[in-house]
């Protein structure tokens, strides 16, 4: 049976089955995407040492504050295109996907140039000591000469769902974290290039899974949506750019949350404690984007059913949704937990100290993935209405207050377990917090009601 007769459109009533079918791929895609940095620190730390490993994970947030560029673009311009299709405007939604990979590839170049030049600054700021200060720099460089590839990643993660491709859209994200771990394994593990191996094997598979979506969008293809270059009009791309703040800005938070971390932990165990944190950190990427998988396939069925009016398919989508996010939360945790020390060991094996810290710090932080999902699903089906402000205040108390909030009081009276039971307290926080907006703006969406507005059917 061909792929099309097998497509599930955004316009069908979603039952869980049918949801967990669309998503699916999106799920494997975001852990794939996820393998980049967990790949590239497996070989640093088991090759180069935890030294090097510590500089890889001082970097990254940095990192990706530039490549959320493109995530506030995919997801603020998936929503608006979805919007679009679900008022059956087909023409514009392709010109406002159009301005969105144009504007993406723009920005990109402009971050670029400057990161380059300032990444010993940068690298200072984030609190490098001269142990790992040429490591830092080194590592950042290489990786942001490739700032393009990895904002058209992120940008075509979301448009490749709106597409009603999601199968594309894994097939381009396997073979990209492929090319990561083989040329991990060469660089690395065969050729000792050390770090400058990691960051290589990373661009390289960057360009794989932002470069394929691009020319696929480029040429005639079944999906629903094409690339034709147009004029940038400054409506749509503001309306996009408030829309994907949130996103944007939970990307930016949790590096700016990040680099707390890290000076903290700078503070009370030195490099040794960032190693630790960078570990917990790749488990939370592979078992929260599981999570975020789901939220990142669902935000444009949410997005197509709002622009048609369908107000009781919005209804099943938020029930669905929660439903699915703290179940699979659970699962995730109890999972972590169970291989918490294998983790440990497979990262920090070489270092019976690194690997004690580090199934304590586990044994605490994982309590967050019982309520993470919910937070981030809520604050995307915000998005998916095109509420960028609602939004953006739940990512933005979330992590800059709630979350930086704990890492920064918690350690004056638990020590370092303050540090590893702050993102705890803020998902806690975070989720009375979400559940407000979810009531207080169903006035305007009408998405708790259970019937459909025969109006608008």
């Amino acid at each position: 049976m061909s792929e099309k007769s097998n497509r599930i459109q955004l316009s069908e009533h979603f039952t869980y089955r049918k949801l967990l079918r669309f998503c699916f791929p999106t799920i494997v895609m975001m852990v794939f995407s996820s393998m980049y940095d967990i790949v590239d620190g497996l070989f640093v730390s088991n090759f180069v040492g935890k030294n090097a490993f510590a500089a890889v994970n001082l970097v990254v947030p940095a990192l990706m504050i530039l490549g959320g560029v493109g995530t506030m673009f995919g997801t603020g311009g998936t929503a608006l295109v979805a919007k679009t299709l679900g008022e059956n405007r087909q023409e514009e939604a392709n010109r406002y996907f159009s301005m969105m990979v144009e504007i993406a590839l723009l920005s990109s170049v402009v971050f670029a140039v400057p990161g380059f030049l300032w990444m010993k600054e940068i690298s200072l700021l984030l609190g490098a000591d001269e142990t790992i200060l040429e490591d830092c720099i080194l590592y950042g460089r290489i990786c942001i000469l490739f700032l393009p590839a990895l904002q058209m990643q992120y940008l075509f993660q979301s448009f490749l769902t709106a597409a009603e491709k999601p199968r594309l859209g894994l097939r381009i994200m396997v073979a990209a974290g492929v090319t990561n771990m083989v040329l991990d394994a060469v660089f690395v593990g065969l050729l000792d290039l050390g770090i400058a191996g990691a960051a290589v094997a990373t661009d390289l598979s960057q360009v794989v899974g932002g470069i394929l979506p691009f020319v696929y969008f480029c040429r005639p293809n079944d999906s629903l949506l094409r690339f034709r270059p147009c004029r940038l009009e400054f409506a749509p791309v503001r309306k996009a750019c408030f829309n994907g703040v949130s996103e944007l800005m939970t990307m930016v938070s949790m590096s700016l949350v990040s680099m707390v971390y890290n000076l903290q932990l700078m503070r009370y165990t030195g490099a040794d404690g960032v190693a630790v944190y960078g570990v917990l950190m790749y488990v939370q990427f592979i078992f929260t984007g599981v999570l975020y998988g789901y939220t990142f396939g669902a935000a444009p069925i949410a997005g197509f059913h709002y622009g048609a009016g369908h107000h009781s398919e919005l209804n099943s989508l938020l029930r669905k949704g929660f439903t699915l996010e703290y179940i699979g939360g659970l699962l995730m945790f109890l999972l972590a937990q169970l291989l918490t020390r294998p983790i440990a060991l497979l990262f920090v094996g070489y270092d019976a100290r690194l690997v004690e810290m580090t199934v304590l710090a586990f044994r605490i932080y994982l309590f967050s993935f019982l309520l993470a999902g919910g937070n981030m699903f809520a604050s995307s089906f915000f998005t998916s209405l095109n509420d960028g402000r609602i939004s953006a205040v739940i990512s933005f108390m979330r992590t800059m207050v709630f979350e930086m909030g704990a890492v920064i009081l918690l350690p004056a009276f638990l020590g370092i377990n303050g540090i590893w039971g702050s993102v705890t307290v803020a998902e806690t926080a975070s989720c009375v917090f979400s559940w407000f907006f979810i009531f207080r703006m169903n006035r305007r969406y009408r998405y708790l009601r259970g019937s459909f507005d025969p109006e608008t059917e």
